[in-house]
């Protein structure tokens, strides 16, 4: 499962490089990277919208039309590999920290489905479960313990990614969880590890996504639902507008183009947004007094908007950037497919997160 934890479902074994492909409510993304001869590497990406109410709540309703764009997209970018590293939703995974007695990997293995018990809401049987130590340190009472991370996402949610997946004339070959497969893209473009607290915050179409980093660990996970149709529906509803209309409205907006009846409308959905950021933010540093926010790092298609972007630097009062998957990376021409450069850049993290992932990883 990214960074810190491992595939929830491993469906091949063998070493491969991966395609990534993230399934959104309003757009699915993919990128395949290679290596180059000079130890660099290149990717090829893009992303393309899916029919509208094709995932509803983080579920596929319609696996022939997400399945459809997702054949579209390979075959738009020239993405050849057809095994694939998919993610599933942060609302479709159960994540937990626990501290347990230090102990080896057989023990380990032998106990987890017990704690799991425990810290899991779920029958264990419509789950996938899986876990990875973080940590290893003494507990208060100085005898030797570690951190595990338990994370367990329902069968038959794989099951619906992975068969839109398979629909698409592709093999699932691993499954993550996106918020840690940002995380892991973040740590490849040389995010930092040396003890600051880094907010990694994916603004997507319907839901914001918020994962607290803290030295390479992920400390603090959440998700919003709330992104870049909650602009669209309030304009609609405030206008009178179709959803055609609304979402060029959002995309005018978004370029800076705020006719003056608008700007209220988009000011108080922003407000509603950063609202609920502020609230994870306030619990990260109550929970953990001697940790402060030291970084915001911003993606997602929400995020191109020049309102969200100001508001959020001005209200937290940290640096705050916009994260470039392909700062280090080559980037293929991408304009066979759905989106310019930057909206790919600024939608494509989770994706190339999952493509750093290889068949078997553990």
């Amino acid at each position: 499962m990214a960074a810190r934890m491992h595939a929830l479902s491993r469906f091949r074994r063998r070493p491969a490089s991966l395609v990534g492909v993230d399934i959104g409510s309003s757009a699915v993304k993919a990128v395949e990277l290679t290596r180059c001869a000079g130890g660099g590497m290149a990717a090829r990406a893009g992303v393309r919208p899916v029919p509208p109410m094709s995932i509803v709540e983080g579920a596929i309703v319609a696996r022939d039309g997400v399945a459809d764009a997702v054949r579209s997209l390979l075959e738009a970018t020239g993405i050849r590999g057809r095994e694939v590293a998919l993610s599933l939703p942060g609302s479709a995974v159960v994540a937990r920290e626990i501290t347990m007695p230090r102990m080896g990997p057989a023990e380990l293995a032998g106990s987890i489905v017990w704690e799991a018990e425990r810290h899991i809401p779920y029958d264990l049987q419509d789950v996938n479960l899986d876990y990875q130590v973080v940590g290893r340190e003494d507990d208060a009472g100085g005898k030797p313990a570690m951190t595990v991370l338990l994370a367990a996402a329902k069968k038959a949610t794989i099951a619906e990614y992975a068969a839109a997946i398979a629909a698409a004339g592709c093999v699932p070959a691993v499954v993550d969880v996106a918020a840690f497969a940002l995380q892991n893209a973040y740590a490849m473009d040389g995010g930092p590890a040396d003890g600051r607290s880094v907010a990694l915050l994916d603004a997507g179409a319907s839901t914001t996504n918020i994962n607290i980093v803290r030295s390479g660990r992920s400390v603090l996970t959440r998700d919003i639902p709330a992104g870049g149709n909650a602009y669209t529906d309030a304009l609609r509803s405030a206008h009178g507008l179709s959803f055609a209309q609304a979402e060029r409205l959002k995309r005018g907006t978004a370029g800076g183009e705020q006719p003056g009846e608008h700007e209220a409308v988009v000011r108080e959905v922003t407000e509603h947004l950063l609202l609920e950021v502020e609230k994870t933010f306030d619990f990260f540093t109550a929970s953990r007094s001697s940790d402060r926010l030291d970084r915001i790092v911003l993606s997602g298609g929400a995020s191109l908007g020049r309102e969200l972007a100001a508001a959020m630097a001005g209200r937290f009062g940290v640096p705050l950037e916009r994260f470039d998957p392909f700062r280090n990376i080559t980037l293929d021409d991408a304009s066979g497919a759905e989106g310019d450069p930057a909206g790919v850049a600024a939608t494509a993290g989770v994706a190339t997160g999952l493509a750093l992932r290889r068949a078997g990883d553990r």
